[in-house]
């Protein structure tokens, strides 16, 4: 039995739009989606876009080149970090005479794999033919040629594409039904949280940045964390006591990648707005990584997208076991100005971002007085605030304490002036 793994030959592209260093970067990332697909890299090349023909996407004469070096690596087949359209994908596998892959391919394939819950397989398959329904075209040109018939009449292979396309369409519908019922299923679950007064507080990131770690180190869970892109597909929540006896509900969400595939940020938008209901997100970077400052653009712009760009956001510099020296891991915090320096392997720096988060939630420093006989909102500031000092008078008890949010909202009409 031949167990080779087929080895790809990957190409980038460097133009006007693409600086040389971030398509260097973005050519880096490939291989490494092409390495969690165990695809072995034969080759890699980044092309200077100075013609951008319509048949290839670059010049015919450069085309032709990397069509050779391919051949000449014996390569299975070529990876682009761009998206063909479906003709210049069929004029590619004309050229080469091997399959054509692009970025948004191999992101849906490693979702596929990765996809372990009813949620997850809804969402993979929802993207993968919203990918393949514009694709079919070129998938039956030559039948068409071949049976068409005269100009005007309907041959079999344009009988074909519209059944076929028409059978796509039918699917992506019921499988954007079934989301809508995960999402409403959700929306229950988070109103439940609410009448309990838990606050949320979602876990997020680039792919790959250590968050699933972070959050087993966190919530003393074992949720899968690997050493590999897009480990983690689906929202997993745990309890989490930043402190003792006032709980917060952690989310580890999907991470984030640059020129995530539309259909995918669509297809994983039920799964990705915990983030955006969450009452508090925290940046997990990877403080390890040369690129840590475009991930962290790039994941902030996709919260802003999801509508999570108001939320308060708690970044933590994770791995820093791996920076180097303390001028270095010095210089990093002055990059990320409040940040939290964590490694969630040697659990350093944990016991500060678990203070952090108590402080942000808590809120700002507020007085209230409650008549004698309500105890019990005494006991709510208890529960999901953090009091400071309770007294209790002839008319009244008066409270100092720590609250936001939803708590704050409830016992306004009790506030009196802070405490200068």
């Amino acid at each position: 039995m031949d167990n080779k793994r087929p080895a790809a030959f990957l190409a980038g592209i460097t133009d006007q739009k693409t600086p040389k260093a971030e398509a260097e970067s973005l050519l880096d990332e490939l291989a490494a989606l092409a390495r969690t697909l165990d695809i072995e890299v034969a080759g890699r090349e980044l092309v200077t876009a100075r013609e951008r023909h319509p048949k290839f996407g670059m010049g015919t004469g450069k085309a032709a080149e990397l069509a050779e070096k391919a051949a000449a690596l014996d390569a299975d087949c070529l990876v682009f970090d761009w998206d063909p359209s479906p003709s210049q994908q069929r004029n590619w596998e004309e050229l080469a005479g091997i399959p054509v892959v692009d970025r948004q391919e191999l992101i849906i394939r490693i979702f596929a794999e990765r996809a372990l819950t009813r949620e997850a397989e809804l969402q993979v398959r929802l993207a993968e033919l919203s990918y393949r329904l514009p694709r079919l075209a070129h998938k039956y040109i030559d039948l068409s040629r071949q049976r068409g018939g005269r100009y005007g009449t309907r041959g079999t292979g344009e009988t074909r594409l519209e059944t076929d396309r028409r059978f796509l369409e039918q699917r992506i519908h019921s499988l954007e039904k079934e989301i809508d019922t995960v999402q409403r299923q959700r929306q229950v679950q988070r109103k439940q949280r609410e009448r309990r007064g838990i606050p949320v507080c979602a876990v997020v990131g680039y792919t790959n940045a250590g968050k699933s770690t972070l959050f087993n180190a966190l919530t003393g869970s074992s949720v899968t964390a690997e050493d590999r892109l897009f480990a983690t597909l689906d929202a997993t929540s745990r309890r989490f006591e930043p402190v003792r006896g006032r709980p917060v509900l952690l989310v580890d969400t999907v991470g984030l990648i640059r020129r995530l595939p539309h259909t995918l940020v669509n297809a994983f938008r039920a799964t990705l707005e915990e983030a955006s209901l969450a009452d508090l997100l925290i940046h997990v970077i990877d403080a390890s990584d040369p690129g840590a400052e475009i991930f962290c653009r790039t994941t902030l712009r996709v919260l802003d997208e999801l509508g999570a760009g108001g939320i308060p956001v708690l970044t933590v510099l994770n791995k820093t076991d791996r920076t180097g020296t303390a001028e270095e891991s010095l210089a990093l915090l002055e990059r990320f100005p409040g940040s939290i320096a964590v490694s969630a392997l040697t659990r350093t720096g944990l016991d500060e971002l678990a203070a952090r988060v108590d402080e942000t939630l808590s809120g700002e420093l507020l007085r209230f007085r409650f008549p004698l006989d309500r105890t019990d909102l005494v006991s709510l500031l208890y529960r999901d605030g953090s009091v400071i000092s309770e007294k209790y008078g002839e008319e009244y008890i008066e409270v100092e304490a720590r609250t936001g949010g939803r708590t704050a909202g409830m016992l306004k009409k009790y506030a009196v002036p802070a405490v200068p």
